[in-house]
């Protein structure tokens, strides 16, 4: 129970606390008569009595003295005298035999990593703030600790389907025999059929290549994805042949977005805003049939200055068209990649601070750290998605309902 303000009053005068260190002074005290006392308490349940209060309890075992013990806590450190009993028999549970960090440190050097801080930052922090020595090995032996926990959920058990699966890539440096070299990892986002956002997939492999997304996504299957209505990507060559080859009734559509940014590439800055401009009223168009009527407008506008611009989207018309047949609900969800460009942007904020990785395993512990503080952040589903999916239901029927 809170102690009342008039027994805080009551404790200031008494220890005569004038600052903050005095206060941080009497609760480390404190704490350690607490604990000592519940050690005391603990051997008194053991023997069955109270010290000086034996009687006729039915026992021969006896208190046998103390031994010290130096603990380590979000206090500091200090020392403790552990009770003994004549018989060995005592087995504390408040500290057990060979504990001596009670201060959930490793809890706090890893939610410390997670966010992004080097070991040798970690080090001076938990150096400053709890006095203790803790080097950087140290750190770096406490954060592998997770690393049977990656594999696992690497491996685990996925939903047999996913409505919206987004696929892309961050690139990092290793560092490999020596040598500094580059790596892609790769994400895989879904959307669940409740409507959640869920990362299913974090691997480290070399470059990006349609070959690597071939084996995550039988990875994906043998995890037990059976189907995906549609995977949303970017253009890089050979994606859709390696999604086909896995998910062939899987509808694939290509990033507007990405869309809009390679053809900006072959546009003179002095039009681009127009031209931006312009090319709206061919993503927001209500169909498809208005939209390559506006898409032929821009060709007779823009085609002979800018031929490369809108070839691009001719050439990936059909990629880039999914979208057009359904609603503004899905049709938010599905037309971009932004969702997982996203998730990307959390995992930048926390791998700043590392030009290169010592290991593909560490660039995996930490982007599997980082990721479980984003998923903590997903509590809602999508707007309006029961709307999205009764749609899907009267679309592709039997392909989602038997899952629901």
């Amino acid at each position: 129970m809170p102690a009342t303000k008039q027994q805080i009053r009551q404790i200031i005068a008494d220890n005569n606390l004038n600052s903050v260190a005095d206060v941080y002074s009497l609760l480390r005290d404190s704490f350690k008569d607490i604990l000592q006392e519940l050690m005391e308490a603990e051997l008194d349940a053991s023997l069955g009595y109270e010290k000086n209060q034996k009687g006729d309890a039915p026992t021969s075992n006896k208190r046998n003295g103390h031994s010290p013990k130096t603990l380590k806590s979000q206090y500091g450190e200090f020392q403790i005298d552990v009770p003994r009993d004549r018989e060995g028999e005592f087995e504390p549970k408040l500290i057990p035999k060979y504990q001596r960090d009670i201060s959930g440190i490793e809890e706090k050097v890893i939610s410390l990593y997670a966010r992004g801080m080097s070991t040798r930052d970690i080090h001076d922090q938990i150096q400053e703030l709890y006095g203790m020595e803790l080097s950087a090995e140290m750190v770096s032996k406490i954060t592998d600790r997770i690393l049977p926990e990656v594999k696992e959920w690497q491996a685990r058990p996925l939903n047999p389907i996913y409505p919206f699966v987004f696929m892309d890539c961050i690139h990092y440096k290793v560092r490999e025999d020596g040598r500094i070299l580059s790596r892609a990892a790769y994400i895989v986002l879904g959307i669940t059929a409740d409507g959640y956002k869920d990362i299913l997939s974090i691997t480290v492999g070399a470059n990006e290549t349609s070959k690597f997304w071939l084996g995550m996504l039988n990875d994906l299957k043998n995890r037990g994805v059976q189907d995906v209505l549609f995977f949303c990507v970017d253009g890089l060559a050979g994606f859709k042949e390696a999604i086909s080859a896995v998910y062939p009734d899987a509808q694939i559509q290509r990033c507007v977005i990405h869309m809009l940014r390679n053809s900006f590439k072959y546009v003179n800055y002095s039009d681009l805003k127009k031209f931006s401009s312009d090319f709206k009223a061919v993503y927001n168009a209500p169909n498809e049939t208005s939209a390559l009527s506006e898409l032929e407008k821009i060709k007779e506008k823009w085609g002979r200055k800018y031929p490369y611009a809108v070839s691009n989207w001719e050439n990936n018309w059909e990629d880039v068209s999914s979208f057009f047949q359904f609603s503004d609900d899905i049709r938010r969800i599905m037309y971009t990649t932004n969702i997982i460009e996203g998730l990307n942007r959390q995992y930048r904020k926390v791998t700043k601070t590392k030009s290169v990785f010592p290991s593909d395993s560490s660039l995996e512990k930490m982007l599997y750290l980082a990721s479980g503080n984003v998923i903590k952040k997903w509590t809602q589903r999508y707007r309006n998605w029961d709307q999205v999916l009764n749609q899907m239901v009267v679309l592709y029927g039997d392909r989602i309902t038997q899952y629901l």
